[in-house]
């Protein structure tokens, strides 16, 4: 079976810790209520130890606390450490794992294999350094980096919409595509304590090194030879890699950044705990990307990414060419727009293409028509939380949704010159935009024609 071994400085028995568990999954499960003889079952294999994460000598009674717990249950398979620690505390962490060989499986055909949370470094040059601390220790097939928008099913759908469906990939090309959006949109603020993490980061390096990059390399990726973890992130990383540098003249045309201000009864975000009064880190950031392939040469990416936004949403956007004539432009009121297809990531997890159709009547008046699917209408079981699929695929040993360290380092490459141009010519100035808004008016810009916008939140 598989045992659980919670592990922080605190004090706490296996029943206090078993109970907050309880409360926990009672607060959170997708599946309501919680059956509690199951429960009972499941609990038996949780346990805890108090583990202080600076002190050496305490990892070597977690050593021996995880050797009495297989033997205790019959359990001597996999390992696996989900390392929840800031990153200043990843290096010694996982040195001291080594030390008491806790990189090692315990016996033959065992396993070892550690999770490791964001952010993975500042910039490429930390990033580089916290990787080679940890292969110092570990094996780079024994680490996941994880990101929880791979483990959302939506995500996971884009390579079986676009590699399963022989009529769909041929549209994710110059040929037919004029421009990309992506969007991650929170309508929440720094939700408490993240202000301090906020001010170290910003938007640029929080949501577009990771999240946005990743779904960026996933819609523009070429068709791997084969579905395994290896040839999918092989595919990602050529991808990342064709992103065209932007230099600094570029950086103030193609970036947009932004800080929400008090509105209505939303306090700014120099008001949030943890933030300096006169902070001018990004809590909204835009910018417009190129991937100088065969497939997308020419087709702007435009991502854009916020805190305190109208709504909470993240989506990709493929809005292809209008037809060469327009046929029906003199016959009625034309209020047509491009064709695009929608992919929905969160909320309403699913995909949409929009098309256009005539409306019933004598007229010949055209409409858009929207061609709708909804996981929640067309299956009847609930998506696994993606944290859930992940944690999954770190027990059976699946990599494929967790990043590899030249993917990380390829983003970084993407990310560092348009942090550097920032800080160093203050271009473009940064945008206050009101709290619980659709973000800076002069996000549109980025889109190069008055005629075309983002689409509303």
């Amino acid at each position: 079976g598989t045992i659980v071994l919670g592990a922080a400085r605190r004090e706490l028995s296996d029943e206090q810790f078993r109970q907050q568990m309880f409360q926990a999954v009672g607060k959170y499960s997708r599946s309501q209520p919680v059956e509690e003889a199951l429960w009972s079952e499941i609990a038996d294999c949780w346990h805890y130890h108090r583990l202080r994460l600076d002190q050496g000598p305490d990892f070597q009674g977690l050593a021996q606390r995880i050797t009495d717990l297989e033997a205790s249950h019959g359990s001597a398979g996999c390992r696996v450490f989900y390392l929840a620690v800031t990153p200043d505390l990843l290096e010694q962490v996982a040195c001291h794992l080594g030390k008491v060989g806790l990189n090692r499986p315990a016996v033959q055909d065992a396993c070892v294999r550690v999770v490791v949370e964001k952010p993975f470094g500042q910039d490429l040059l930390s990033a580089r350094g916290l990787n080679e601390c940890l292969l110092r220790v570990f094996q780079e097939e024994q680490l996941l980096r994880i990101d929880h928008y791979l483990g959302k099913e939506t995500v996971q759908n884009l390579l079986v919409l676009r590699f399963a469906n022989a009529v769909i990939d041929p549209l994710f090309s110059r040929q037919f595509v004029d421009h990309v959006q992506i969007t991650t949109a929170e309508s929440a603020g720094m939700e408490g304590r993240r202000g301090a993490y906020y001010e170290t980061a910003g938007a640029l390096r929080d949501m577009v090194q990771s999240h946005m990059l990743q779904l960026l390399a996933l819609v523009a990726m070429e068709v791997p030879p084969r579905m395994d973890e290896r040839a999918i992130r092989n595919e990602k990383v050529t991808v990342l890699q064709a992103v065209a540098a932007i230099t600094p003249e570029q950086v103030a045309q193609r970036t947009v950044r932004g800080q929400y201000v008090a509105a209505g009864d939303r306090i700014g975000y120099r008001q949030e705990q943890g933030v300096s009064p006169d902070s001018d880190v990004e809590t909204y950031a835009a910018l417009t990307l190129h991937v100088d392939t065969w497939r997308w040469a020419g087709v702007p990416f435009h991502l854009r990414t916020g805190k305190a936004l109208a709504a909470k949403t993240s989506q990709i956007v493929l809005v292809f060419k209008r037809e060469p004539i327009n046929l029906f432009g003199e016959l009625s009121c034309d209020v047509r727009g491009a064709n695009r297809l929608i992919i929905r990531i969160t909320p309403n997890e699913g995909m949409s293409l929009v098309i256009d159709g005539k409306v019933p009547g004598v007229d010949m008046m055209l409409r858009p028509m929207k061609l709708d699917f909804s996981y929640g209408a067309s299956f009847a079981s609930a998506s696994p939380e993606a944290y859930e699929h992940l944690l999954l695929d770190a027990i059976t040993g699946d990599a494929t949704l967790f990043l590899r360290n030249d993917e990380v380092e390829a983003a970084w490459r993407i990310v560092d010159p348009i942090r550097a141009s920032w800080n160093a010519t203050g271009m473009p100035k940064l945008i206050m935009y009101p709290a619980g808004s659709q973000g800076p008016d002069e996000a549109r810009r980025l889109l190069g024609d008055p005629y075309k916008d983002w689409f509303p939140l």
